[in-house]
């Protein structure tokens, strides 16, 4: 494989964050709001993204979504992801989101399989047109000053699965880097994300390549890097319940040892720190606690007696029976060692 490594920094790109491979949050609804951005920001994250938000909905100026696009300081470098399939439509969105969020990038988001995005051709969804990714491509640049992201798929389906030709015309339109998830949208996240296609796409293009797809722990990182040459790594399910993935990814990445897997009481205070965040920034509500019951499942997973300590969770209405919760479980357990 050719040695020709282009670097973000080296493109003029807003992920400086004082490494030359950097790592990215993914985009996830429901996941990567602005706690979760927070907190993975601190374990390492050097880039993240919103949630997919769509175009549709802030040209028309619903305000639940501008509330979405709202970030702390903090998180910088973050991009804004933005969804649809109609060019003029994306390029007033990607206007408006310069105007009222001033992120650091925009980022075009070709590869969300979810059926209510796809039904109208939105996201991966508009690898079936590839005249309409450029024409989307082509607007949303002429629209914003800020840089130009995209982020896709290899292709609808296997019939269609050509990640090179679709990352070269999303270049030729004008994108300024590329994520590549390395399975089509009929796969949706079942297979094996086939990272010899990040390979080739790197090869391909004179623009940064970040490589997405099966990255669940930190030495998968290294192995992308290694096996793709690409500019960066997208964690996205990886991270779930698991921000120290960054910091033991970074470890590796210094050829340092990776640090130890955090105890079950580091991990109920990360847990905990990751709901106070949510609280402040979301609102001390029953809707908090209850969307926030999948961290606290995540949390959990791979302690001693999981199970049922998720039962419990699961049935949480405030983040205040949640900390009882785990303090049972810790004084439970420091109960079990002593005897």
């Amino acid at each position: 494989m050719a040695q020709r490594v282009i670097t973000l920094c080296a493109m003029d790109f807003p992920y400086r964050a004082g490494h030359d491979f950097p790592l990215f949050l993914a985009p996830m609804s429901g996941v990567s709001e602005s706690p979760f951005r927070l907190l993975c920001r601190r374990f390492g994250a050097d880039v993240v993204v919103s949630e997919f938000i769509s175009a549709v909905g802030v040209a028309r100026g619903l305000e639940h979504l501008f509330a979405d696009m709202r970030f702390e300081q903090a998180e910088r470098p973050i991009g804004i992801q933005l969804y649809g399939a109609d060019a003029t439509i994306m390029a007033r969105a990607a206007e408006m989101v310069t105007a009222a969020a001033q992120p650091d990038f925009i980022d075009i988001n070709f590869g969300c399989p979810v059926k209510k995005v796809v039904k109208n051709n939105g996201g991966s969804g508009c690898l079936k047109d590839l005249g309409l990714v450029q024409r989307i491509i082509t607007a949303v640049r002429s629209a914003t000053h800020l840089p130009v992201s995209v982020k896709i798929r290899s292709g609808w389906d296997d019939a269609q699965r050509d990640p090179v030709a679709i990352a070269l015309r999303c270049r030729e339109a004008g994108a300024q880097a590329l994520t590549l998830h390395a399975r089509t949208r009929t796969q949706m996240f079942s297979g094996k994300a086939n990272w010899d296609e990040i390979a080739r796409v790197v090869d391909a293009l004179d623009i940064p390549v970040i490589g997405n797809g099966d990255i669940t722990t930190a030495a998968d990182v290294v192995a992308m890097r290694r096996h793709t040459n690409c500019a960066g790594v997208m964690v996205a399910r990886g991270a779930f319940g698991n921000p120290w993935l960054f910091a033991q990814a970074r470890d590796l990445l210094a050829g340092r040892p990776p640090r130890p897997a955090p105890t079950a009481t580091e991990r109920f205070a990360v847990a905990l720190e990751h709901a106070r965040l949510a609280l402040a920034l979301q609102g001390d509500t029953r809707k908090t606690a209850l969307e926030f019951r999948k961290h606290f499942g995540w949390y959990t997973k791979g302690v001693p007696g999981a199970g049922s300590l998720r039962e419990r969770l699961f049935q949480i209405e405030s983040m205040r029976e949640a900390e009882a919760i785990f303090a049972a479980y810790l004084a439970g357990s420091a109960v079990g060692q002593a005897a």
